[in-house]
């Protein structure tokens, strides 16, 4: 959408006090004239929130709002995305991906408070973030006009953003030494830019910014507990936690012993491929765990089916549609299957690896009886070879086939 007509408006932005936001409120400023409201929302990143909205006031904004979003971030979107078992792409936690549906109902809500005409967001042309900014804003309240500076002002680089804080005073962590864009929270964090452009190129320690290096991990494994209520972690290690404090100990004890660093060729929405570096230590094991207690709790239909809606859950978080219809109804669905996703797993964390010691749950499949070779087996291998027959029907008859047209010929 055009940059024409918002001469003097009253903005909405959502500021994340990066590089991108804080020359964009300037930027704003001095060449539309307009009013910036800056709206900060909590998801559980520590670095760019510090001092947010002092930050916020002295660039010129006329008000900002800081809103405390963790609780709900994790239960109302991480844990839903776990629960469906969405990984983008077989790999991706989807951590950035899950943050904008909710920093955009957040914007909206600040804008409509604020009575601003206008919301404004930092997302590139060419990213997934613009996409899902946008389709959120007009899915929850299609009046609002939304922009995007981005896409239009004339920086071409980092380079000269940052040139352009440096003539205007505007402090920001970003350097020409270390260009990465980090976008952080709770459930993960994505890195991008400089090297890390270059898919030849392993990523530097110094890209890193929540776990350890697996080489530099301890030497001894760490064992851990993860207890699940119908898909939803609620213990770690028997103490059970809020949703935010079960993720944060997630992301220490895995951050802690290497795992969690995902380093990503991905398909982007909007038709190119990207590189990108992604930690997600605590998502990471408990996307484990919960996968292994739906190995032990779900029957065969139901897991194959799961695979299918993971992946299009996925998808559809990951191309900006949270709010579709569609994501509501395989909700529905993916809450029926978690019923009985009911347990305990324990993990052995050891040095970026992480592995299953030992599964539980009232609701079980697994049948030792049924199972064992041992004295106790209780299965009927006589009904095997009816079953082995009639399984393999079609096979015969296709060998058949073929033989009696090979003997017409």
């Amino acid at each position: 959408m055009s940059m024409e007509g918002i001469e003097g408006a009253r903005i909405a932005l959502a500021f994340s006090g990066g590089l991108d936001t804080s020359v964009m409120i300037k930027w704003l400023q001095e060449k539309y004239h307009a009013e910036i409201v800056t709206v900060s929302g909590h998801l559980g990143q520590e670095k760019e929130l510090r001092d947010i909205k002092e930050k916020a006031y002295a660039l010129g904004a006329v008000a900002a709002h800081e809103v405390d979003l963790r609780e709900e971030f994790v239960s109302d979107f991480a844990f839903r995305a776990l629960k469906a078992g969405a990984l983008y792409e077989g790999a991706y936690p989807l951590a950035t991906a899950l943050g904008r549906p909710l920093l955009a109902k957040t914007l909206i809500e600040v804008a409509q408070q604020e009575q601003c005409t206008v919301v404004a967001h930092g997302c590139t042309g060419k990213g997934n973030d613009q996409v899902r900014f946008e389709a959120s804003v007009w899915a929850l309240a299609p009046e609002l006009r939304v922009i995007a500076p981005v896409r239009h002002w004339e920086f071409r680089s980092r380079e000269q953003e940052i040139a352009y804080c440096q003539e205007r005073g505007i402090p920001v962590t970003a350097t020409k030494a270390s260009p990465y864009s980090i976008d952080e929270n709770i459930w993960g964090t994505s890195i991008e830019c400089g090297v890390l452009e270059d898919p030849t190129v392993a990523p530097p320690e110094d890209a890193y910014q929540r776990t350890l290096s697996p080489e530099d991990a301890p030497d001894t494994a760490t064992t851990v507990v993860i207890s699940f209520e119908r898909g939803v972690p609620v213990m770690v290690n028997h103490e059970r936690l809020s949703p935010f404090e079960l993720v944060k100990k997630a992301n220490h004890l895995a951050g802690t012993n290497g795992i969690g660093r995902i380093d990503l060729i991905e398909n982007r929405l909007v038709g190119i491929k990207s590189r990108e570096i992604y930690e997600a230590p605590g998502a990471t094991i408990l996307h484990f765990a919960h996968r292994e207690l739906e190995r032990l709790t779900l029957d065969k239909l139901s897991m194959r089916f799961n695979e299918r809606v993971a992946s299009e859950y996925a998808d559809l978080i990951y191309n900006g549609l949270w709010y579709s219809p569609l994501r509501s109804a395989l909700d529905a669905f993916v809450d029926e299957t978690q019923t009985n996703v009911t347990g305990e797993i324990t993990l052995q964390l050891y040095k970026g690896t992480v592995k299953v010691l030992s599964r539980s749950s009232a609701f079980s499949l697994y049948d030792k009886a049924l199972a064992s070779y041992s004295e106790e087996d209780s299965f009927d291998h006589r009904a095997g070879e009816g079953f082995s027959k009639i399984f393999s029907l079609p096979l015969r008859t296709i060998a058949r086939s073929k033989q009696a047209s090979l003997y017409q010929s």
